[in-house]
């Protein structure tokens, strides 16, 4: 673990100047600044979306961040995920994305866990959380993720990317209506395998997915956001889509059959 700072129920006169920009936002304010300096953030996947979500997170106080990943920095890595560098090479990406976290900011908690993200480990960490991004590249971490956090009722931020096109969707756990990741990309034994590995991504298009990331992670930490959406993003044209996501009643994860289990 890196920074090992203590939480406080007060913002220290450093702290203030530091997010100085933020709390002089009537949504942010002295509160919600602790809000978030109190918050502690579980980011599954340090590559181009968790770089992109990663550093806002840090910059803007978020006062606990775990980094789920077990893969190493590669050369091909550098052309999206913005947070490693070509002295990174060959380092494990949690650890790595810790210690420039902890260069960026210095007062927060940034623990680094070197594990691939699974059924088998995931729990123990989702419980810490408050909130989950979910920033992996394959189905199958995030219908982990996501079943996991529908049955501990964590708030989740799950984006993904390839090619031109990017989405962004969220779900409040807590509420029983809530809809789901599967509802909206039900679980097939066809599932492609697509990821940047495989179709290619345009850089910036990690950015802008990864950040919008970040900023409904935070929002929600301050009580101003809106979950059950999802953004459709197209990087050619500029433009983005908004959808209401409804409960699939017949979902294997979080469907009325299933609740009657």
């Amino acid at each position: 673990m890196t920074n090992d700072i203590q939480q406080s129920s007060a913002l220290s006169a450093k702290e203030q100047q530091r997010y100085a920009r933020q709390i002089m936002l009537d949504d942010v304010g002295m509160n919600g600044q602790l809000r978030l300096k109190q918050a502690h953030v579980l980011v599954i996947g340090c590559g181009g979306l968790g770089s992109a979500a990663l550093p806002y997170l840090a910059s803007s106080g978020i006062g606990h961040l775990t980094l789920m990943d077990d893969d190493v920095v590669e050369l091909s890595n550098l052309q999206r995920q913005i947070m490693f560098k070509v002295n990174h090479l060959g380092q494990a990406k949690a650890k790595a994305g810790a210690k420039v976290l902890a260069s960026l900011n210095n007062e927060i908690v940034i623990e680094a866990v070197i594990q691939r993200a699974d059924s088998d480990n995931l729990a123990a960490f989702i419980k810490r959380a408050d909130i989950v991004l979910d920033c992996s590249d394959n189905f199958a971490t995030r219908y982990a993720i996501n079943r996991l956090c529908h049955r501990l009722k964590k708030p989740l931020v799950s984006a993904a990317a390839t090619g031109f096109q990017g989405h962004v969707v969220s779900f409040d756990f807590s509420d029983a209506g809530s809809a789901c990741y599967e509802c909206i990309f039900p679980e097939r034994d066809d599932n492609p395998v697509a990821n940047c590995s495989t179709l290619g991504v345009i850089a910036p298009l990690l950015g802008v997915m990864g950040s919008q990331q970040a900023l409904i992670t935070i929002q929600a930490l301050l009580g101003t956001g809106e979950f059950g959406v999802l953004h459709s993003y197209n990087a050619k044209s500029l433009q983005q889509k908004r959808f209401t996501v409804v409960k699939n009643p017949s979902c294997a994860c979080c469907g009325q059959q299933k609740a009657e289990q």
